[in-house]
């Protein structure tokens, strides 16, 4: 098990960028996939980006391809997601998570740990 706390949201205008970190405590950090989701008001949890142990795999949500970007340091226990262009419809609370799992996968089930979440807000 993982403790996991997100930080790095905050306001920005359309087109602007954020930077969220999700800081994990615990020894076995490496050995997990990690992942971001997003939940808007009135909406499912959605799937963002996900990313293996290594870092060397990666995967995207359609609407955030080419434009977010999911990458890990594993001496610092630290998951990021580096976000670009943002757009209104980005405005969430994002989440991260873990899966002991070597299977990348985009179902929130599947996910053992999650943080309490970072709100973004996108104006137009």
């Amino acid at each position: 098990q993982v403790q996991l706390v997100e930080s790095g949201g905050g306001l920005v205008q359309a087109g602007g960028s954020l930077r969220l970190s999700c800081a994990a405590s615990g020894r076995s950090f490496s050995m997990y996939a990690m992942a971001w989701f997003r939940q808007a008001p009135g909406k499912e949890r959605e799937f963002v980006a996900a990313i293996n142990w290594s870092g060397g795999n990666t995967y995207y949500a359609d609407s955030v391809k080419g434009r977010f970007t999911i990458s890990r340091d594993n001496t610092k226990n630290t998951v990021f997601l580096q976000m670009n262009r943002l757009e209104p419809e980005d405005t969430a609370v994002y989440y991260c998570a873990a899966d002991k799992s070597v299977i990348l996968t985009t179902l929130p089930s599947r996910y053992d740990d999650w943080g309490q979440g970072t709100q973004v807000t996108v104006s137009s």
